[in-house]
């Protein structure tokens, strides 16, 4: 069907289907008008009183049919740069860039930025006293920050695009808000005094901080695709009974029960290299870690966070856990707060109102306990920002005997530190101004809620074969070597390769096996999977560098028993003569180029 866009440029007409998402709505027409992103608004109506959102619904749940006439208005009636922002092009010299020329937004941002935001409230026909087309205070759009519903729909922390529109509510319009991140540190340059700890000035100086409970969240929810991810996860400390570690790969997407809000996606969860105890988990080096990204990256996702466990069995025979993550206790501790800060900060967010570019972070914190019914349970979590600054400058350590507590540490010989306060009521209730020596850590945490849906999504393809041994797991019968390869993909026939593929920790192993690394060259096999091409695939499949593999595996069950260095060897010697060699176009036998027929079958070489 046809639907007629109106814009202050003029009038063009897109085609759709009503089964299309609006998000492919959004993108037809600002190819038609030539504009990058969501960087503008669509309306079902001329008076704007009914919004069309780019959140994944059908185009037909909005009433739209054949030649129906919708809306564009530019957000901040600006034009509109690569970024989905709107500036004004005397804003910025045509051969100087500003950092918001320069910064990248995630898409999700970019997608809030061009929505209006504002919440509609339907006609009320008790306290209304008008017609169906007029409004009044009581049906009024309201904004995405306003206190009373945000109250009323028992939402704690307001999105930090919500945030951002508050700042820019004024009469000014934001001209002159800026978001500055909080530095702990002595500015450099100064040569007003020699260097610390000889002297300091007050232009040079950090101003001394005051904790405050932060209003907002970087991401408002966080959803597993699917409950397979966590028991796969939790598979280890029931073998073990220690603790685990692991870092959540996804996407940020919006979230509809929020206004303006953000939800972060878990479709796979990876496990660095650790040493794990009954009471603690120490990360080791990480040689692996730039592939992951690097397939995480091909595949449309991203590190979002991380999860560890904090698990200690009461019961075996009824599977409970103890409870004692609770507010008379501590929910995180103060290590792993400052963990936690440490990540954010690894994973800074995008932002272009902040003079620096990038402002928090949408990285997030899940912990595996028990809960007050002593079962396992998720439990979501961001740290502030002040926090994330305290940690990134070093000013914060844990106390030895209360996990509850932190310390904000004094100015050394080495470095200067500000002094950190916090704000409490004493036993008259009146308010006090304390030290953060120690400081509580909940002056420091944002609960983010974590969920599971109702109907469960697979980025990776999930069937009722045996899943791929996780990596890294010192289990036995967990490992992962070449005999796991082998009989991983005895469960798969030919033409359900992509399906095999599909799995994360079965990409890592065969990019970056000892014998033969594929890296270089699963391009293709990415591709296929981040589209579900299972013809390309299948291509792949039949590609040199994975015949060669399966050869390998063939010839070793062909023989019996081979360790890995003996298949190291056969790899070597595969790889070497693999430009003078030839395959059999009937069983994929890579054969020496003085054999006329194949080793294998003996069938005559027609290559």
């Amino acid at each position: 069907m046809l639907l007629r866009v109106q814009s202050p440029e003029g009038t063009r007409r897109v085609e759709v289907t009503p089964s299309n998402s609006t998000s492919d709505l959004f993108k037809k027409i600002g190819e038609a008008f030539g504009i990058d992103g969501f960087s503008f608004a669509l309306y079902s109506k001329r008076d704007k009183s009914q919004e069309i959102l780019p959140c994944g619904r059908d185009i037909s749940s909005y009433g739209l049919t054949h030649g129906d006439m919708i809306f564009l208005s530019q957000v901040g009636g600006e034009p509109m740069n690569q970024n989905g922002t709107n500036l004004p092009s005397s804003a910025v010299k045509p051969d100087k860039k500003t950092v918001k020329d320069v910064v990248v937004l995630d898409e999700v941002d970019k997608i809030l930025q061009g929505c209006a935001g504002t919440i509609e409230r339907k006609r009320d026909p008790k306290i209304c006293l008008h017609g169906d087309k007029s409004t009044c205070i009581h049906c009024l759009s309201i904004e995405p920050y306003d206190s009373e519903y945000l109250k009323e729909h028992n939402i704690k922390h307001m999105s930090f695009h919500a945030y951002m529109r508050k700042l820019t509510s004024g009469l000014d319009k934001g001209k002159f808000a800026n978001l500055e991140n909080v530095s702990c540190r002595i500015k450099p340059g100064c040569t007003a005094h020699p260097p610390w700890p000889r002297g300091v000035c007050s232009k040079c100086q950090p101003k001394a901080i005051t904790l405050n409970s932060q209003p907002y969240r970087h991401v408002d929810h966080i959803v597993f695709e699917n409950p397979i991810l966590v028991e796969r996860f939790l598979h280890y400390w029931r073998a073990t009974g220690t603790q685990r570690i692991g870092f959540l790969y996804g996407r940020f997407d919006v979230h509809s029960d929020v206004p303006l809000g953000i939800k972060g996606i878990v479709a796979a969860i990876y496990e660095p290299p650790q040493e794990s105890t009954r009471d603690s988990v120490k990360l080791l080096l990480d040689p692996h870690q730039t592939v992951v990204d690097e397939i995480a990256s091909k595949l449309g996702l991203t590190c979002i966070g991380w999860i560890f466990t904090d698990l200690v069995s009461e019961d075996s025979s009824k599977g409970t856990v103890r409870h004692f993550r609770n507010a008379d206790n501590h929910f995180l501790s103060a290590q792993e707060c400052i963990m936690a800060g440490h990540f954010q900060s690894l994973h800074p967010n995008p932002c272009l109102m902040a003079s620096a570019g990038k402002f928090g972070s949408k990285f997030v914190t899940v912990c595996v306990t028990g809960d007050s019914k002593n079962q396992v349970h998720m439990e979501g979590y961001q740290v502030s920002n002040q926090c994330q600054a305290l940690v990134q400058d070093g000013c914060l350590i844990p106390t030895k005997d209360a996990p509850e507590l932190a310390y904000a540490r004094q100015s050394s010989q080495q470095t200067y530190i500000p002094d950190v306060y916090y704000k409490e009521k004493d036993s008259y209730g009146n308010e006090v101004t304390r030290i953060a020596r120690p400081l509580p850590v909940e002056y420091l945490l944002l609960d983010v809620p974590v969920s599971t849906p109702l109907e469960p999504l697979f980025t990776f393809l999930s069937g009722k074969e045996r899943a791929f041994p996780v990596e890294n797991r010192p289990l036995d019968g967990h490992l992962q070597d070449v005999s796991s390869l082998a009989s991983y993909l005895k469960q798969f026939a030919t033409n359900r390769f992509i399906e095999a593929a599909s799995d994360l920790h079965f990409l890592l192993y065969i990019a970056t096996m000892d014998m033969f690394p594929l890296m270089e060259t699963m391009g293709p096999l990415l591709e296929a999977i981040r589209t579900k091409d299972a013809a390309l695939a299948e291509q792949w499949a039949l590609s040199d560098q994975w015949c060669t593999v399966t050869q390998l595996l063939a010839h070793a069950n062909s023989i019996g028993s081979m360790d890995t260095h003996a298949m190291e060897g056969v790899a070597s010697a595969s790889t070497s003569a693999q430009g003078q060699s030839w395959t059999c176009l009937h069983c994929t036998f890579i054969n020496p180029a003085q054999l006329t027929s194949c080793e294998i079958c003996n069938l005559p070489n027609q290559a």
